[in-house]
């Protein structure tokens, strides 16, 4: 079976660098792996690589190149950093910090038409650290927010 990984844990904070693995592929298989986003408006951000795997059948984003898609070349990250909307001039953009936004993780057979899933994953990407506080000030025309570490 196919796996789909995010380490060090597929619960992270927004701004951790993660990475991603996909095991159990056959030796120097094409695949095309997508990561795919709603927001809290309902945009649904996505982007796109594809790859072809190592001779023990494992990909590593953090030494596979992406041979095309959304970003080309060794990008541990890309799949995060290039998510974009279809529509022209959205951005991704978080107004909930105390949710996470969660990212599809899925990879497919060959660099086609998509239609063949392999495998997936989800990988939460929250805003608040475990323990945080957050205090909402408001003071004359002062409006903040103040977050405390535990």
């Amino acid at each position: 079976a196919v796996q789909v990984l995010v380490l060090p844990s597929a619960r992270c904070l927004f701004d951790d660098p993660v990475q991603i693995r996909v095991g159990g592929l056959r030796p120097q298989q094409a695949v095309t792996l997508r990561a795919s986003l709603l927001d809290e408006s309902g945009e649904l951000f996505q982007a796109h690589a594809h790859y072809r795997a190592g001779s023990s059948g494992e990909l590593d984003l953090s030494r596979s190149p992406a041979l095309g898609g959304s970003y080309l070349g060794v990008e541990p990250m890309g799949l995060l950093w290039s998510l974009q909307s279809k529509t022209p001039y959205k951005r991704l953009a978080k107004r909930n910090v105390l949710t996470p936004f969660c990212v599809d993780l899925e990879v497919y057979e060959g660099h086609g038409d998509m239609s063949r899933l392999l495998g997936k994953c989800t990988n939460e990407r929250w805003f608040l650290g475990e323990g945080v506080k957050r205090i909402s000030v408001r003071e004359g025309r002062l409006k903040a927010t103040l977050f405390l570490p535990p």
